[in-house]
């Protein structure tokens, strides 16, 4: 990589705008260039600040000597301190590194008090592995740059600066080390949970009146085990072929996930609300609360004890669509309240529940859009098939 800077002539005065670009070999053995940081012009005062920022590093006298870098075809102005020009063509940018995300995660992780929470629970092994900046380099590659651990290891470690803000070398991002340090979290999962929802309660004074409650399924792509969760069962993902993991999470409609549970891929979705229930009751108290789920998720079992608990347990759910076409008539019978600017419903209060019929202008716009295209191709390929000729095969 190297500074590159254009020119360019404005209201008679000239101005210089400089970029960080590299060099990408292509096929045929052609290089291009990709412009990866636009620095835009610097101006005289961006200079003067500057050349009160940097400094160099005498290793003979052991002081800090203010100085000033300008171009070499470029005269430095009068500044405190000495100037220095460079040669901009033979400026590289080597082992460039992600810093100001990586800084940023690190002070969010000071806001939630983590260090403080795990200090006890994780500590250092007896070869000298600090687990808990194995753990701050996990997190921070989770929220900055997610992907593999094994990616961690060979490509995001050498390009973040992790190592530099945690004072510690390359070892620390061995691909067991991050593994091991994944198994000893497990068991803290639930005081974790508890930790961060105070903190957040006290920095941001959150309501858990409404939840969602949904689930998912990742598969492998391996054979069955004989033991563990991995199983065949239901695949979201068309790959019946593969066992798989079912994954059940409540979160807040801010996104904040309150728990979470890794369940047998051969789990039915309407066999896990109940345990969800009590894990949010023990964890949160009993308050009135909204729960937000698919249809496919509560029995009607499970929705009567949640009516017939104290306080009642307050919910929001799909109907099936063999109880719609019975209240169609009672549907069609009521009129529409506007709630908001686009959506409008209608209410219909029934054996102790109300249903909620909703209509969304948005909603309605696109799935339009989707027939209309969808006729579209439809009615171009029977063009094409009424212009095709057919071959006549003699029997």
């Amino acid at each position: 990589m190297f500074l590159r800077a254009k020119t360019r002539i404005k209201d008679g005065k000239e101005h210089r705008y400089w970029s960080v670009v590299e060099n990408r070999r292509v096929s045929g053995g052609k290089t291009i260039q990709r412009q990866v940081l636009y620095l835009g012009e610097i101006g005289g005062g961006q200079q003067a600040q500057w050349s009160r920022a940097l400094e160099t590093f005498d290793e003979g006298t052991g002081r800090m000597t203010p100085i000033a870098l300008f171009p070499e075809d470029c005269a430095a102005p009068e500044v405190l301190g000495e100037a220095a020009q460079i040669r901009l063509k033979d400026f590289e940018l080597r082992r460039p590194r992600q810093w100001g995300a990586c800084w940023l995660a690190l002070d969010l992780w000071e806001q939630l008090q983590l260090d403080a929470f795990w200090q006890e629970r994780l500590p250092s092994s007896r070869k000298g592995t600090s687990w808990l900046s194995v753990l701050k380099t996990l997190t921070c590659y989770r929220l900055i740059d997610p992907g593999s651990e094994w990616r961690l290891h060979r490509q995001w470690w050498d390009r973040s600066a992790m190592g530099d803000l945690l004072g510690e070398d390359a070892k620390l991002a061995e691909s067991h080390k991050l593994y091991r340090c994944l198994d000893k979290l497990l068991e803290h999962k639930e005081a974790l949970f508890t930790h961060l929802k105070e903190r957040w309660k006290t920095l941001f004074n959150p309501r858990f009146d409404v939840l969602l409650y949904d689930l998912t399924s990742t598969y492998f792509e391996c054979d069955p085990p004989s033991e563990g969760k991995r199983k065949h069962g239901y695949s979201r993902d068309k790959r019946g072929d593969c066992p798989q993991v079912v994954i059940a999470l409540v979160v807040t409609p801010d996104g904040f996930p309150l728990a979470y549970e890794v369940l047998p891929g051969n789990t039915a979705d309407s066999t896990t609300l109940q345990a969800f229930l009590r894990k949010i009751e023990a964890q949160y108290g009993r308050a009135e609360r909204i729960w937000v789920m698919d249809r496919g998720i509560p029995t009607e079992a499970v929705l009567a004890e949640m009516r017939q608990s104290d306080p009642p347990v307050c919910y929001l759910v799909g109907t099936p669509k063999g109880r719609l076409s019975k209240l169609e008539q009672a549907l069609l019978d009521k009129s529409w309240r506007e709630v908001r600017e686009g959506v409008a419903v209608k209410l219909l209060p029934k054996d102790e529940e109300t249903y909620v019929l909703a209509q969304s202008r948005a909603r309605t716009h696109k799935e339009r859009a989707i027939r209309q295209r969808k006729l579209k191709w439809l009615w171009a390929r029977l063009q094409q098939l009424a212009t095709m000729k057919l071959k006549r095969q003699e029997l």
